[in-house]
């Protein structure tokens, strides 16, 4: 379904916001609770995120069993109905449909899943994980609506070594691995804090996992996984998208439930762009005075594999330096196909941002132009950050396809409600 937002500008956000349960883990887990014999409740799961709506219709329509509470922002799940059928259609907009696999087999043994969908800002294949469950003893058909993978009698672990660091694949992997017979290796993982989040889950199904390092996991699979209760961590980038919409609309907005542990770089380069903003070991105020001598200055940075700034935290960084005193750039080697949303940034801030492939380049834009605007969503963080422009200047903006923005940010109508700023969200 397809959504247009209408935005007034010039709205200045004045209340608390509190950051949500990260998109980035949530969805895993969910996805991770199949494989449980028992129930599983998810808390402080971001219950609006479009993302999630989409996977739980996925696992409800497979036979499995989901509850949702709005109010209290949880989600339990019973997957021991879970069943192998074929469904009528397999167009589901999940990115990380391949985490759905294991569930399947456990219950199963076959699994049949929608490609991998999402946001198109660069090749991410799914190869990588077609390699984990080939080595797991999986057979795997590439259909015309959807990936079939067959295990005849469970999986049986095996030595897992990524070519390249991969989240997704090292996601996979652990799931896999928590249900294979023996100890599955993992060599060259990619260990964020949604990858620490998921371990965590995995532990508390009674899998156990053993990391060294930054890269190298042994997971003993177990046949019996137990029911769990699990708060999901709260949201990085959720975190420092509300920040830096503070540090520019100059309002006065107290975010809440901050994940500091992992964001010290991120937040280190807004100190040295020279914003100094308040906090203690949960929440952070920014208002106008965050800022030492009422500027932004400008600053280089490049995205990377955290604990740096990574490549989902781009778009805000780039709005920051569009308002620095000076020349900025960004530099993103991991996904240098993330530029395409500057192109529409660019129909905002007229003659102030330049792009190429891996690097973008800002300098401070007067957005002082009243005429009405109208932009394309290209990515989910990039559209947010249209929301953010448009919140931003004077005029009015018109966002096609804002349910990017929606799929990553749960229930931000009503957030930014409780910061007395008004969007308007039509479907198309």
């Amino acid at each position: 379904m397809k959504y247009t937002a209408y935005i007034k500008g010039g709205q200045v956000p004045n209340g608390t916001v509190t950051v949500s349960g990260a998109k980035n883990s949530a969805t895993r887990l969910l996805a991770a609770s199949l494989i449980s014999d028992g129930e599983v409740v998810l808390k402080n799961f971001p219950v609006e995120l479009v993302d999630a709506k989409h996977k739980m219709n996925f696992i409800k329509n497979t036979g499995g069993d989901v509850q949702i509470d709005l109010d209290k922002e949880f989600v339990s799940i019973n997957s021991n109905s879970l069943s192998d059928k074929s469904l009528e259609h397999y167009n589901y907009p999940i990115r990380t449909t391949y985490l759905l696999v294991p569930g399947l087999i456990k219950k199963t043994g076959s699994a049949k899943i929608p490609y991998p969908g999402g946001c198109k800002i660069g090749n991410r294949g799914y190869d990588l994980h077609i390699m984990v469950w080939e080595k797991l003893g999986a057979i795997v058909t590439e259909k015309d609506d959807y990936i079939e993978v067959n295990v005849k009698n469970g999986f049986v672990a095996n030595e897992i070594n990524f070519p390249i660091t991969t989240i997704g694949g090292t996601e996979t992997a652990l799931i896999c691995g928590s249900i294979a017979k023996g100890t599955t290796v993992i060599k060259n993982a990619y260990i964020s804090p949604e990858v620490e989040d998921l371990i965590n889950f995995l532990i508390s199904m009674g899998v156990e996992i053993n990391v060294v390092g930054n890269s190298y996991i042994e997971v003993i699979g177990k046949h019996y996984h137990s029911g769990t209760n699990y708060h999901v961590m709260p949201d990085r980038i959720e975190a420092l998208t509300w920040l830096v919409y503070g540090i520019l609309s100059k309002g006065n907005i107290t975010i809440k439930d901050v994940p500091f542990h992992t964001m010290e770089i991120p937040l280190k380069h807004l100190n040295e762009a020279g914003i100094d903003f308040f906090a203690n070991k949960k929440d952070i105020y920014v208002s106008k005075n965050c800022l030492t001598n009422g500027i932004i200055q400008p600053f280089e940075l490049a995205t990377g594999t955290h604990p740096g700034v990574i490549s989902d935290m781009q778009p805000f960084y780039v709005l920051l330096g569009l308002y620095a005193d000076g020349k900025s750039r960004i530099y993103d080697y991991r996904y240098p196909e993330r530029v395409k949303y500057c192109q529409e940034l660019a129909k905002i801030y007229q003659n102030a941002i330049k792009w190429s492939r891996g690097m973008i380049e800002t300098k401070n834009s007067k957005v002082d132009s009243e005429d009405f605007i109208e932009v394309e969503s290209t990515d989910l963080r990039g559209s947010m950050a249209l929301v953010i422009a448009a919140l931003l200047r004077k005029g009015k903006t018109k966002i096609n396809n804002v349910e990017m923005a929606l799929r990553g940010y749960n229930n931000l109508q009503n957030k930014l409600k409780s910061l007395g700023i008004k969007i308007i969200v039509e479907e198309s």
